[in-house]
């Protein structure tokens, strides 16, 4: 079965097949495509003519790999499978599972016979020596689960029915998340039942076993509740009070640490406030957005969706995925969703919601902020609704339509 490219992110990684100067390290929460993506990155080495014996592949995950948790253990390992002659592309699963794997990769890298490619299920890839002395030697793509774009493309690929009313095909990428296994599960309850094991094993692996958590239930709390209220604006100080509402006593550096294990873990992703009368950005106060909508299946038993948080969420990783820079932006008493910067420094704005056609309310505040906004950069409301409206210059957009085709801001 040919898999299905993520050409969103092949198309950034390229450019660098060959580049054995320069180790592509590939982040992304466990679960998310990116041993696949590795998958397709050889695939197309052979299709340029490399040789099927130059490719080599480690999953460090896997039992036969369990005992290699040594950088001396590594070495071995990567040296007795590049023998022979010509560049070797040397692709290695979940490297993190190896303290002190920086040297040895590095070691391979200078040897200029090796093209490497690594990935981790978290942001602890990244710290430490990785950092500190490969500082201009690797490249880091991030990759994410399935966006809305995705998860139709996918379904067409393997020949899975899509339903033609794409609002049907909304609510089920909400109710299951974009998880890539999914897509081959038949029903609904199966999709749920094995998302909500997948969730379970990244708390374990990537949170659980990674930071020494004392007191389980205080981080329970802090996690459900900063969960619970994603995409809502809060603080630290917010959150120790509202627990503190409830008779638990934490302190802010506690809550801080555990919030950091949830955006290493790539759990969660903050958003900051930018002011747009002061160009600056707010301290304390921020947004944070789950890095699959999934992910409030664990701590939420109301199996309801909230279309505002969710779609908001869904926009936000959306964003995240097309390598735009995100924040919030707050116009006097006003606020604007979002506000999106590219690589090429360009700006835009975007209000999201459900629908703005039962309420005239809603219309007025959703284009009121970004009427406020007085420069040229494109404005966006983004909603579910099919009769579109103009009012100046302000582009109303169809989020399944837009998604769906994968169009840029």
């Amino acid at each position: 079965m040919e898999l299905f490219k993520r050409e969103n992110y092949l198309k950034k990684i390229r450019g660098f097949y060959h580049a054995v100067d320069l180790i592509k390290v590939i982040t992304g929460v466990r679960r998310c495509g990116k041993s696949s993506l590795m998958q397709m990155i050889a695939s197309e080495l052979i299709d340029e003519g490399v040789l099927e014996s130059n490719i080599i592949f480690l999953n460090l995950d896997k039992k036969e790999y369990l005992k290699v948790r040594t950088k001396e253990k590594l070495e071995k390992l990567i040296e007795s499978k590049t023998q022979g002659e010509g560049i070797k592309y040397l692709f290695i699963d979940e490297i993190q599972n190896v303290k002190g794997f920086e040297e040895v990769i590095n070691a391979f890298r200078e040897e200029n016979n090796c093209s490497i490619f690594i990935t981790g299920s978290n942001s602890y890839l990244l710290s430490g020596e990785l950092t500190t002395k490969l500082t201009g030697r690797y490249l880091e793509f991030e990759m994410f689960t399935l966006t809305f774009e995705e998860f139709i493309s996918m379904k067409k690929h393997y020949n899975l029915e899509v339903n033609p009313n794409l609002a049907i095909e909304l609510s089920e990428y909400l109710n299951v998340g974009g998880f890539p296994r999914t897509i081959f599960i038949d029903n609904l309850e199966d999709k749920r039942k094995y998302v909500i094991d997948t969730v379970d094993e990244i708390f374990k692996k990537d949170v659980y076993r990674r930071i020494k958590i004392k007191n389980i239930y205080t981080f329970e709390l802090v996690k459900n509740y900063i969960v619970n209220n994603y995409g809502l604006t809060t603080s630290i100080n917010n959150i120790v009070k509202e627990l503190e509402k409830g008779g638990n006593n934490i302190k802010d550096k506690t809550v801080s640490r555990y919030i950091k294990a949830l955006v290493d873990a790539k759990i969660l992703y903050e958003c900051d406030r930018f002011d747009m009368r002061s160009k600056k950005y707010l301290r304390g106060e921020k947004k944070y957005y789950l890095g699959d909508i999934s992910f409030s299946f664990l701590s939420n038993p109301d199996s309801r969706i909230n279309y505002g948080q969710s779609l908001e969420n869904v926009v936000f990783m959306y964003a995240k995925s097309k390598d735009y820079n995100v924040s919030i932006g707050r116009i006097g008493k006003l606020e604007c969703d979002f506000i999106l910067k590219s690589k090429n420094l360009d700006y835009s704005y975007v209000q999201v919601s459900y629908t703005i056609a039962l309420s005239q309310e809603t219309l007025e505040r959703e284009y009121k902020s970004l009427e406020d906004i007085k420069d040229n950069y494109p404005k966006y409301v983004i909603t579910t609704d099919y009769i579109l409206l103009k009012r100046n210059g302000i582009k109303h957009v169809n989020l399944m339509e837009f998604m769906k085709n994968g169009e840029l801001f």
